[in-house]
């Protein structure tokens, strides 16, 4: 006897494959569970009409409304990177908003965003994210900003202070995605044939086609490939809320990932790498570069960067057990850090070296030393300076490892 199934089309294929258990709606209230469990300060969220190109960006805010000593200080604004979205600076919103405004939007494309056809021709779909800040900025009167961002938000933070250099009282780029040149050939990492096979089969599709390809299995990649991503948060959500909301922020139409595979070539390389065009970038600007010692971005990039603004102030910072989330594998150290930059901002400075038994708890090393060494002790949870003896290799030591 054969079941008729002549009803049952929402098993054919093709429906099963476009059937997502995603929507506006989930992503909204992963977001919302995120946001009500670590901040407790006085925040809005809302969407941010831009005029010019008709799209929305959703944005978070801080202002301080009332306290006019904190209000008129120059707001931190947070450009998050690829897959992301505002949720996942919770554990940086709060204590870097507590003397200033705070302003971190879903990044066109992205979260809960608008989800625009972006060109195929890499410097115009670049220009269409930094035009899309630019109007963002115009819309929220903000004058001048400290602009930090990460991974594919420092790449696009780049892009917004080469063209808007004005605007921008000091640029920090964290774990920065699209900087280095692609190498030669003769010196890449070999790279298996079978990788290089998958990746050519996957090369016509998205980064994250296979969560939406996934269809009702998604949600359960994201757990499976990325379980790391609930250590970061683990202290305060024990429940699977931060797997839901990175499913939820790629699971939808796929628009800024469809612009971020234009913006590079094989293997993840930018087609036009920064590198080539930061020492343009108004030397009066300051520049924080910040990595984490695990990440899989290559930190020598940042010292590069130093030696070509040899007439600027540069700074390097890896953050000591940190991997590509700097902010939220090691959270303290990179408030800190990011805190001495805005407090040099407000006194019309640069960001003063780090200085031994000076806002940090100092180790019982020898006084001699050439370069900081600053990490996390996991028993104090303090920041703790380590002496580096002056008969090191100066050229391997980094400036500063957090």
């Amino acid at each position: 006897m054969m079941l008729k199934l002549a009803n049952s089309s929402w098993i054919a294929p093709s429906n099963w494959l476009t059937w997502r258990p995603t929507s506006m709606a989930k992503l909204a209230q992963a977001e919302r569970k995120i946001l009500q469990a670590f901040l407790k300060i006085t925040y809005d969220t809302r969407y941010v009409s831009l005029p010019t190109s008709q799209n929305r960006l959703w944005t978070l805010s801080v202002d301080h409304k009332g306290n006019e000593s904190k209000e008129k200080k120059v707001p931190l604004v947070m450009v998050h990177g690829m897959g992301g979205g505002i949720g996942l600076w919770a554990q940086n919103l709060g204590p870097l908003s507590e003397n200033r405004p705070l302003y971190a939007f879903d990044v066109l494309g992205f979260g809960r965003s608008s989800r625009p056809q972006f060109s195929t021709k890499p410097d115009i779909a670049e220009n269409q994210f930094v035009e899309s800040i630019e109007e963002w900025r115009k819309t929220m009167d903000i004058d001048k900003m400290i602009l930090l961002g990460h991974s594919l938000g420092a790449y696009i933070s780049g892009a917004y202070s080469l063209k808007y250099p004005d605007r921008v009282k000091h640029l920090v780029l964290v774990d920065a995605w699209g900087f280095p040149e692609k190498p030669p050939e003769d010196q890449q990492r070999r790279v298996p044939m079978w990788i290089k096979a998958i990746a050519t089969v996957i090369k016509p599709f998205n980064p994250l086609a296979v969560l939406r390809v996934a269809g009702p299995f998604g949600p359960g990649l994201v757990r499976r490939f990325r379980p790391d991503l609930q250590d970061k948060f683990a202290d305060t959500l024990e429940d699977d809320t931060i797997f839901d909301y990175i499913y939820h922020c790629n699971a939808q139409t796929p628009s800024g990932e469809t612009a971020f595979k234009t913006l590079n070539t094989s293997f993840g390389w930018a087609k036009n790498p920064m590198i080539h065009r930061i020492p343009d970038l108004q030397k009066e600007i300051p520049v924080t570069l910040v990595y984490g010692s695990k990440s899989w971005v290559d930190n020598s990039t940042g010292y590069h960067i130093k030696y070509l603004r040899n007439e600027s102030f540069v700074e390097v910072a890896v953050v000591r057990g940190a991997g590509h989330h700097v902010y939220a594998d090691k959270p303290d150290p990179f408030n800190k850090l990011v805190l001495r930059i805005c407090d040099a901002v407000d006194n019309n400075t640069n960001p003063k070296p780090l200085k031994f038994r000076e806002s940090f708890k100092a180790s019982n090393e020898s006084p001699a030393h050439t370069s900081k060494t600053i990490s996390e002790s996991k028993s104090t949870k303090s920041l703790v300076v380590e002496d580096t003896p002056d008969n090191e290799d100066k050229e391997n030591v980094p400036t500063q490892v957090l």
